[in-house]
């Protein structure tokens, strides 16, 4: 049996780690170096950097932060945010990334899923969606989730895994930091249609609530944030709790 995956997720913003709800009203959540460290330390499988506004403002992804969170951990980490290019890609793995995420650049020109599952493997390659519930459709959004693209969740998210995505990353930003439990119903309908691995994001907030993403939610992983950052959950913990409802975890 897969291991289910416990993956905390690092917004970054100005070099330092945020937090927020619905992608709004963001705080400073620490240095993300020594958070970093501190869930390898404490059983994380994986972890996530974000630079979320790196689209916005139109520059590159936080390539010395990258080398610097790759010397302090011992753990596979993807990196997101302002990527566009093969030599953006290549210049976060040569510094220690594992894994990048595109979102935007996806969706601008999809054709760039395939070039970089060509170059870098799809292993390597994680589409990260955005999308938000509007009357009975899941609308995908770009730009740090500031702008409505029209498509469709799962549509698109068919479209990224035949274009080379190893991995989806959906966040629902109508979770995003509510701690009211991930969407699951959209989460099991994305598992059971695809053929990789999906990552759930947006709305941890219990213990219970992973139970319930891996169980109802059928997801590979699950990504959360404030929760660990501000000590609400610890990752020990999580895990134990996760073995006693029948959860295969790397403890």
């Amino acid at each position: 049996m897969l291991t289910k995956r416990i993956i905390p997720c690092l917004d970054i913003q100005n070099g330092r780690t945020v937090k927020g709800i619905n992608f709004l009203n963001l705080k400073d959540a620490g240095d993300p170096v020594a958070l970093a460290k501190k869930y390898a330390e404490n059983g994380a499988d994986e972890l996530v950097l974000l630079d979320i506004s790196a689209t916005a403002e139109e520059r590159k992804t936080m390539v010395s932060l990258v080398r610097r969170v790759a010397q302090a951990i011992n753990i596979p980490f993807t990196v997101g945010g302002g990527i566009r290019t093969v030599e953006d890609v290549a210049a976060l793995l040569q510094n220690g990334a594992d894994k990048i995420a595109i979102n935007s650049a996806a969706i601008q020109d999809p054709d760039s899923i395939t070039r970089l599952a060509e170059r870098f493997g799809s292993q390597c390659v994680v589409v990260a969606i955005d999308a938000a519930l509007q009357d009975t459709k899941w609308q995908v959004y770009q730009n740090g989730g500031k702008t409505a693209t029209g498509l469709d969740l799962f549509s698109w998210a068919k479209e990224a895994v035949k274009r080379g995505a190893g991995e989806i990353l959906f966040t629902s930003m109508d979770h995003d930091g509510t701690k009211n439990g991930f969407a699951n119903e959209a989460l099991a309908r994305l598992s059971e249609s695809l053929p990789v691995p999906v990552i759930a994001s947006g709305g941890a907030g219990h213990t219970a609530d992973f139970v319930t993403v891996f169980r109802s939610g059928k997801a590979d992983a699950a990504l959360a944030a404030s929760i660990f950052h501000f000590q609400e959950i610890t990752i020990p913990d999580l895990k134990k709790e996760l073995r006693r409802n029948g959860i295969a975890v790397r403890i």
